[in-house]
């Protein structure tokens, strides 16, 4: 049925018992589903029966027992019945409207759904079809287009057809009820429906879901017929976790099928696995302390701060002073031979490391001389020799491996997946508990 809201047309109710009618929500089988409100303001999708059906007093018994089964359900993900009128020239039901996109629309319009999202979806059906079944119901046409995906989780709509349980799926001789190719095969030959017919209609809506196509193909009623009786699902489509419970929900013989409280189970446990692996197959965040990570190499022999820095030579000023060292007397002059003068200039000494004139260490190669002091004051000489001394007994610079390792990222990515994990079964706890009990 396709719920795309439309303009009433003339021929259409503008008021059915208490309700005002606003649009079409679309039309089926049994009748037309209409968007309705009532005096407080309240939304339902309210549907009325053809007038043909109407008509037929076996359809409006079996009409009236189905929906004295949909009164007694509660909860359990289901549109909850709001109002009927079984005596009405036309009998009508309402049930509270669900905002929101049919499973079989959105997989239309976005593609087929991915492994967790389908596990999500299938095990909040799985527990709607517990409350169903517990009430005695059977909904035998379980599909993509009564599957309506609100913001508070799946709902199942439209009880049109449902039945007691054990009741025959033939509404007249050799007339099957329900959709081809989500038919379970006992009701195709006749059978007695049991809650095992919903897990089959299940199956098939999951592996619509995961694959955006029908497991049995297409073709005409009868073809589709033949198919659910004789031949096996298609499951090529279906992702490798979900495909084996999917195949088990298919199975021709009902007593080989899970049942619905089973399946919601492990379907959440896929949901969860499902989860873990799409975390864990992210690209690792980037870490905000890359450049503080200690790069294994040795600290070179100098001290970092002592080393000579070569100037340009069109730059001929003084260096400032390193601290510690007494700064040269007001009016003096640097000499021409001292190094504040000449800049550092290479020397021919050997290969030891001394400071110049003003207290910067200087490394000479083999063969070179060391650069000579500068002609100052005995002071700058002694502060020259001190300042050497000193620059050898400084600690390493920061940077290299004297900092605290950042924490193992591995530990840490396990942590943050036990929380998302856990955040998520918490919300889905909530979501279930919550949305799907509906108001008492």
């Amino acid at each position: 049925m396709n719920m795309a809201m439309m303009r009433l047309r003339r021929e259409d109710p503008r008021v059915v018992g208490s309700f005002k009618l606003h649009r079409r929500l679309g039309a089926g089988g049994m009748g037309v589903v209409y968007l309705g409100s009532d005096k407080k303001g309240q939304r339902v999708a309210l549907k009325v029966i053809r007038p043909d059906l109407a008509e037929d007093q076996e359809f409006r018994s079996r009409f009236a027992r189905e929906v004295s089964a949909a009164r007694r359900i509660r909860g359990g993900c289901t549109a909850r019945l709001v109002a009927a009128d079984l005596e009405a020239e036309r009998p009508w039901f309402a049930t509270q409207y669900v905002p929101g996109p049919s499973l079989h629309d959105k997989v239309a319009d976005q593609g087929a759904l991915s492994a967790a999202e389908v596990a999500m979806v299938g095990a909040a059906l799985s527990e709607g079809l517990v409350a169903v079944h517990e009430a005695g119901v059977v909904h035998r046409d379980l599909k993509p287009s009564n599957i309506l995906l609100s913001p508070k989780g799946p709902r199942i709509i439209d009880f049109g057809i449902a039945w007691a349980t054990g009741a025959s799926t033939l509404t007249h001789v050799g007339t099957a009820v329900g959709s081809p190719g989500f038919l379970a095969p006992e009701q195709v030959r006749g059978a007695m429906v049991t809650p095992a017919t919903d897990v089959f209609s299940l199956g098939a809506t999951l592996a619509y879901a995961s694959t955006g196509d029908s497991p049995f193909g297409h073709g005409s009623s009868e073809v589709m017929l033949y198919r659910v009786v004789h031949e096996e699902a298609h499951l090529d489509g279906v992702p490798d976790a979900l495909a084996p419970l999917v195949r088990a929900c298919l199975a021709k013989d009902p007593d080989d099928r899970p049942s619905t409280l089973d399946l919601s189970l492990r379907l959440k446990e896929i949901a969860a696995r499902e989860a873990q692996d799409m975390y864990d197959g992210r690209p690792p965040a980037p870490r905000a302390a890359e450049a503080d990570r200690p790069t294994g190499r040795l600290a070179d022999t100098y001290p970092e701060p002592q080393r000579a820095q070569r100037r340009p030579q069109g730059q001929r000023g003084a260096t400032p002073p390193p601290r510690g060292a007494t700064p040269p007397p007001r009016g003096a002059t640097p000499s021409r031979g001292s190094a504040t003068a000449r800049g550092n200039a290479p020397s021919r000494g050997g290969g030891a490391s001394r400071s110049d004139g003003a207290g910067r260490t200087g490394t000479t190669g083999s063969g070179a001389r060391p650069t000579p002091a500068g002609r100052g004051t005995p002071a700058a000489r002694s502060n020259t020799r001190s300042g050497g001394q000193s620059a050898q007994r400084r600690p390493p610079p920061r940077g290299t491996g004297t900092r605290l390792r950042p924490a193992n990222p591995r530990l840490l990515r396990q942590r943050i997946f036990i929380f998302v994990v856990v955040t998520l079964l918490v919300a889905l706890g909530i979501a279930l508990v919550q949305g799907c009990q509906g108001p008492g």
